[in-house]
């Protein structure tokens, strides 16, 4: 049986500009943009009384806190303090999963410390998270990734939540489909119309009906109603694709201004794959209109893309492509087929010839 620690920074972002300037201690602040095209990238805990979220236009934000502070991320400051983390992390096992600059598994099952308890190792984590960088976490434990994700939400902020094994049934039963990690807000409500509103509910359905209402999807959520999650923490998640998109201050309707548009971001991806020697095949043109529909426009080249020219022609034809005349409020340029997994391949051939 594993002990999995799920790690999650409280209003990260947030927390760390209210650490950093004592004029938005205890303040209701979103760090995003201000414009009317801007989103909330995180809010403090005291703007998210008034109902302020993550991904809420600013302007909505603004409507339902009046005396709201904007403040503009500092990106360069967020990955620092979220080294300092992983660090403390790597203290206690190798085994670590980040899910972004705020976020991680833990497989502690074996651990460096030799400490038998998994609620020990993440109470202790949290302590040394706090002195080393004056930010609080939550932490759930429980047996595998699933509990452990939905665990470390129960008690936010700076909450220590655990699952036992003799506790994980009742606990599922009793929970809303609407709190299960990996069921989206879409499926939960087809799931309601269905009268599945609890774990007991979804534990209540078979496998094979559950797969014949969600696809393959529905072989996984039987399997979470009866707490079973077979997913290692993989600390070599190998990342799938690059991508870059603005959106616009103003909607644009100019073919012109589109173009420029396109060939800025497709320098901006091409350089990130330069800097890290990461190629990839398939090009993904993405574009939402001023409506929010959204369309994408792909086409995949006979070898890795290596040179800016042959990004920009493969962009640009996805782009002539394109008759819509609505005005487009985002472009969005991305890469998949990456070179990363023939790379890993080649590694492992080469170590097995040797």
């Amino acid at each position: 049986m594993r002990k999995i620690i799920h790690i999650d920074m409280d209003a990260f972002y947030a927390s760390v500009e209210q650490r950093d300037f004592p004029e938005f201690r205890e303040k209701a602040i979103a760090v995003g943009g201000e414009s009317k095209r801007g989103v909330v990238m995180t809010a403090s805990y005291q703007a998210r009384r008034y109902g302020v979220r993550s991904a809420m236009p600013s302007g909505l934000a603004r409507r339902k806190c009046p005396h709201l502070i904007f403040v503009k991320p500092r990106f360069d400051v967020y990955k620092k303090v979220s080294r300092q983390i992983r660090e403390i992390f790597f203290g206690y096992t190798e085994l670590v999963e980040p899910l972004s600059l705020d976020e991680a598994y833990l497989d502690v099952t074996e651990n460096k410390p030799g400490i038998e308890s998994a609620a020990k190792i993440a109470s202790e984590i949290k302590k040394e998270i706090f002195g080393t960088t004056g930010l609080t976490a939550s932490a759930g434990v429980s047996i595998n990734k699933f509990l452990a994700k939905i665990a470390s939400d129960y008690r936010k902020p700076d909450g220590l939540s655990i699952i036992m094994p003799h506790q994980v049934q009742g606990f599922i039963d009793d929970l809303k489909i609407d709190d299960f990690h990996g069921i989206g807000k879409v499926t939960a409500e087809k799931m309601h119309q269905l009268g599945i509103h609890s774990g007991s509910d979804l534990k209540a359905m078979s496998e094979k009906k559950l797969v014949e209402l969600f696809g393959k999807n529905g072989r996984f959520y039987h399997q979470i109603s009866h707490g079973i999650d077979h997913r290692p923490v993989n600390p070599d998640r190998i990342r799938k694709s690059i991508s870059n998109e603005t959106t616009f201050e103003e909607d644009i309707t100019n073919r012109e201004i589109i173009h420029s548009e396109i060939l800025r971001t497709a320098g901006k991806v091409m350089g990130w794959m330069d800097k890290h020697s990461t190629y990839g095949r398939t090009v993904t043109l993405k574009i939402k209109f001023n409506d929010f529909k959204q369309i994408t426009r792909s086409k995949t080249h006979s070898t890795f893309i290596e040179q800016l020219e042959v990004l920009e022609h493969i962009a640009n034809e996805l782009w002539e492509g394109v008759t819509d005349p609505r005005p487009i409020r985002l472009l969005g340029l991305g890469i998949t087929n990456l070179n990363i997994a023939d790379q890993d391949q080649q590694k492992s051939q080469l170590t097995l010839d040797l």
